[in-house]
């Protein structure tokens, strides 16, 4: 009987799927009055129309309640309404507020920050840019008319006459012209115009943006008529009315929609799929008293946010810094200990001391299989490495003793020439991979231990490549040709790497994606794509360097995993292909490795 390969089809079924079963449900606020959650039909008729399912969200404040809603919801919809309380942005009401809202404010600002961490996608109108804006760090005008008058009295009056922002004619009618940003969403979603005609029926407007969203679209009194976020592209706020506009109005519901779907599609993949995070550095924060089981902004690796990025595993390294010449060990870690090896143990025992008592949702791990049985149960996996074999104290039965600590890999070296090797910012001490380097990777073999070759000399790489028994690893490296960068694999080393079954993770530190600019996700995926290009899709895969300095627009913890996945979409990866950059290639060679390790037992 011939063979039947299930994913295949899988992938047929999914990319034959009309797009009306992919239809993403958007979530839209409801206004308040006279104990009744309201909404215009125009809403979500404009909703229907652009391709999404809707669904109305009363006001309400229970934030069990919010993160439930978010979880069941692909896009967000923040609608027109009353006026926000100034109090929200910590300033005191003007004698020109109107009809203050207070039972919409709460609930929406919290619907909107919840939202923002999980990346869903959102538009704002009228007190829905505004509400973007004070939930995130923005200011709102409370009054356009007695802002100008204010202005004028301050001697900062701009030349151009204040416009009526409150227009007398129908809602559809089309009241003043806005002046649109070069190279923003807004002018693609209005294919390339510079400017556009729009209703206008508002007193207030966002003053200030806040660092989160930069500024779109103008009216020509100044006015700020659209913003975007400055870090997401698919959060963004308009001060019209569009659902009123028919067709041209329309176009920002089929953005939204279409971002919806992008979005529901990647949490599709996430349910399916293994995503793991091959290095982050949040061991270094251990001294700061930091908080892995709730969302600590002093790090960018949590519980709660490898929950709302979907990201089910990381491997937490033990990071040795090298001393260089005239230094000690001691001087350089933020713990008294009497050297690598027991401040390497120390860091192992923080890690478990870290989780210990939220076993129902994170453990440590050591084999694929325990990765996928804790995905199948809904917890987090953390797996333990070494970066920087100075850890062994040039002692080769201290490789074991980790090894029953139950690490997955070493790195070599850092930055600077150890007893192992040289670095790639060494002095080429030993010409490559010394004679005691060379015992210890015969030893990582036979205990199960990848070899990890990010931070080596081109020189340390090739020698590794010949000594070591099983294929290796670099944790988190990225591509010279892109970026010329010491640390970074040359095409002739990526492609040996290839054909000895090895894998290259593409690494977020900025430095590592473009030698100028600022980097972003783009830059990551240029990367990602080049060594796909060299190396195939089987030799591939993801390690941020979070809380080691990686991170990077668009993709800056592991709250925004879920973007990467969204990348991958766009550029109409499939599903095998991303289980496989996510994680798949990765544990194929743990796997191998592993398949060669002598009995130990761990610690």
């Amino acid at each position: 009987m011939e063979s039947f390969d299930l994913q295949a089809h899988l992938d047929e079924i999914y990319s034959n799927f009309p797009p009306e079963y992919w239809k993403p449900v958007i979530g839209i606020t409801a206004n308040y009055a006279e104990g009744e959650a309201r909404l215009m039909d125009r809403y979500y008729k404009q909703v229907v129309s652009a391709g999404g399912v809707p669904v109305l969200i009363p006001p309400v404040a229970d934030k069990d309640v919010i993160i439930n809603t978010l979880k069941s919801i692909d896009g967000l919809l923040l609608t027109g309404g009353g006026d926000i309380n100034p109090l929200w942005s910590g300033e005191q009401p003007s004698p020109q507020l109107h009809g203050v809202n207070n039972v919409r404010d709460l609930p929406e600002l919290l619907i909107t920050k919840l939202a923002y961490n999980r990346q869903i996608p959102m538009l704002g109108i009228c007190r829905g840019m505004q509400t973007l804006a004070t939930a995130l760090g923005g200011k709102v005008m409370q009054d356009i008319e007695e802002y100008f008058k204010r202005q004028q009295k301050a001697g900062l009056s701009a030349d151009t006459e204040p416009l009526k922002h409150s227009q007398d004619g129908d809602r559809d009618m089309l009241s003043h012209v806005v002046n649109i940003s070069e190279g923003s969403e807004l002018q693609e979603i209005y294919e390339g115009a510079s400017s556009i005609y729009v209703n206008s029926f508002h007193h207030q407007a966002v003053k200030e943006t806040g660092p989160r969203f930069h500024v779109t679209a103008t009216a020509p009194d100044g006015v700020i008529e659209a913003m975007e976020s400055t870090e997401y592209k698919s959060v963004l706020g308009v001060q019209w009315h569009p659902e009123w506009l028919m067709s041209d109005g329309r176009r920002l519901f089929r953005w939204l929609v279409i971002q919806a779907r992008e979005f529901k599609r990647a949490k599709a993949v996430h349910q399916r799929v293994l995503t793991l995070d091959t290095h982050c550095d949040t061991p270094m924060f251990f001294s700061k008293d930091i908080h892995f089981e709730r969302r600590d902004p002093r790090i960018l690796v949590d519980l709660q946010k490898m929950t709302e990025g979907g990201q089910d595993a990381t491997t937490m390294v033990a990071y040795l810094p090298q001393p260089a010449a005239g230094e000690t060990f001691a001087e350089k870690v933020p713990f008294q200990v009497q050297g690598p090896f027991e401040y390497a143990n120390l860091i192992f025992d923080k890690v478990k001391a870290m989780i210990n008592g939220y076993g129902r949702y994170v453990s440590i791990v050591r084999t694929p299989s325990e990765l996928y049985d804790n995905k199948k149960q809904g917890r987090k996996s953390i797996m333990l490495g070494i970066e920087n074999g100075l850890a062994l104290e040039h002692h080769i039965e201290n490789v074991e003793h980790f090894a029953r600590r139950g690490i997955v890999y070493i790195t070599l070296c850092h930055n600077g020439d150890n007893d192992l090797c040289d670095s790639a910012r060494g002095m080429q001490t030993h010409g490559g991979v010394s004679q005691f380097g060379a015992e210890v990777i015969r030893e990582m073999n036979r205990l199960g231990i990848m070899v990890d070759l990010s931070h080596a000399h081109e020189k340390s790489f090739y020698d590794a490549l010949e000594i070591s028994a099983t294929p290796i690893v670099c944790s988190h490296s990225s591509c010279r040709a892109l970026c010329d960068h010491p640390r970074n694999l040359t095409d002739d080393q990526m492609r040996l790497l290839a054909s000895k079954g090895g894998v290259m993770q593409v690494t977020l530190y900025p430095g590592f994606l473009r030698s100028e600019g600022t980097a972003t996700i783009v830059d990551a995926m240029k990367h990602l794509e080049h060594a796909i290009e060299v190396m195939g899709i089987d030799c591939v895969g993801l390690g941020t360097d979070f809380d080691g300095d990686g991170g990077v627009c668009g993709l800056a913890d592991s709250s925004e995993m879920i973007n990467f996945t969204r990348q991958l979409l766009r550029r109409k990866f499939n599903e095998r292909d991303i289980q496989k950059i996510w994680g798949g290639n990765w544990l194929r060679v743990m796997t191998r490795v592993q398949s060669l390790r002598q009995n130990t037992n761990q610690q």
